[in-house]
């Protein structure tokens, strides 16, 4: 039997400490990153990398594939493009493909990427979360330690992320890149992260504090952040936005923990 301690220490995730400090939020490119406004971010801990299926499929054995908003968590069928589901079904309960093992959580929801935290915290006694958008484009760049890079860790995206020319069509094992000032690994590319944050068409209005901003826009709709492995170099920006679907489960969606 499993005990707890040996849980814990399976499902534990490497934390880099981003010290809080002042940025300026968005950028000209996009109408959605605009207005340019500057934030103030308290100190705040976020995972070194993506959640990787062995760490989620841990939480699958504790809680099930539960339905929320009438849709379970995670599509364990999921196999868009030849891309399956990295964690499946057994008579026993569930368990990792071989070999996707470290390979980021797909096919997750924002409620089920919400429930994984809330299990997290549960597990360890420590108040994890889904990061903010702002303390997410901090990190990314560097936060005090950034370099003005359109990537996160460089102005060459090869260096750092996998994403449509070089995925191979098909998400990569956390960690294999550079990382960023912070060292922070994959926040271009290889997944798009869940944030906290309601969906909002631009920054007016944002909060200037660092806290998810959970009042206005559209709360069916959440943030993605970070591109991914299928597309583009120019999604895959430090300051650029998404959204999806709080309940749609997608083959390149994934998520990052974060805590103070």
């Amino acid at each position: 039997m499993t005990t707890l301690a040996a849980l814990v220490k399976k499902i534990e995730t490497k934390m880099s400490y981003v010290e809080g400090g002042n940025f300026n939020m968005g950028s000209k490119k996009d109408e959605s990153e605009q207005p340019i406004h500057q934030v103030e971010i308290s100190s705040f801990y976020l995972s070194c990398y993506p959640t990787t299926n062995e760490q989620f499929v841990s939480f699958l054995n504790a809680r099930d594939n539960q339905e929320e908003k009438g849709i379970n968590w995670v599509n364990l069928e999921g196999n868009y493009s030849g891309v399956k589901c990295g964690i499946r079904k057994t008579a026993d309960g569930f368990e990792c493909i071989k070999g996707l093992e470290k390979h980021p959580m797909i096919y997750v929801n924002w409620y089920g990427a919400r429930a994984y935290c809330e299990w997290l915290s549960a597990q360890t006694g420590q108040a994890y979360r889904l990061p903010s958008e702002s303390e997410w484009e901090y990190a990314a760049r560097g936060g005090r330690h950034q370099n003005d890079f359109s990537y996160a860790g460089s102005k060459d995206l090869n260096e750092v992320g996998w994403y449509k020319q070089n995925s191979h069509g098909q998400t990569k094992p956390v960690g294999l890149k550079f990382s960023n000032e912070l060292g922070l690994y994959d926040m271009s590319g290889n997944v798009w992260e869940w944030c906290a944050d309601h969906w909002h068409e631009n920054y007016k209005g944002a909060p200037k504090d660092g806290s998810a901003w959970l009042t206005g826009g559209d709360s069916s709709r959440r943030v993605v952040r970070g591109g991914s492995w299928n597309f583009f170099v120019n999604y895959c920006r430090v300051s650029f936005r998404y959204w999806n679907y709080a309940d749609f489960r997608y083959i390149s969606i994934g998520f990052r923990v974060a805590r103070y």
